[in-house]
């Protein structure tokens, strides 16, 4: 018994280090695809950024944190308005609740 119990141990151990290599492989293989597209996509918005939106005397870096800034900035401003429509349709409910419940005491 203790004789098949080994080569059954054996085969697990290969099947093991197999699967094992083979996991390696794939995400090995796609950690360097994934490297591959983030420095590409990188390298385009770098150069996008220089091209289009750096301002005079104005460095890569300086002109990707002014957009970052300006970007923030439109969503704050979007976020505010956003909440002074919810508030406004809040009170327009309301108001209407209210009006409709005064109207069913005077009947």
């Amino acid at each position: 018994m203790s004789k098949f119990m080994d080569i059954n141990e054996k085969i697990a151990e290969g099947v093991t280090e197999g699967y094992q290599k083979i996991e390696d492989g794939v995400v090995g293989g796609y950690k360097k695809i994934e490297d591959a597209v983030v420095d590409g996509f990188s390298k385009i918005t770098d150069k996008f950024v220089d091209t289009f939106l750096t301002k005079e005397g104005e460095s890569l870096e300086q002109a990707k944190a002014r957009v970052a800034a300006e970007q923030q900035a439109r969503e704050e401003e979007r976020k505010a308005e956003q909440e002074q429509r919810a508030a406004a349709q809040k009170e327009m409910i309301d108001a209407s609740l209210e009006a409709s419940r005064n109207a069913g005491k005077h009947i």
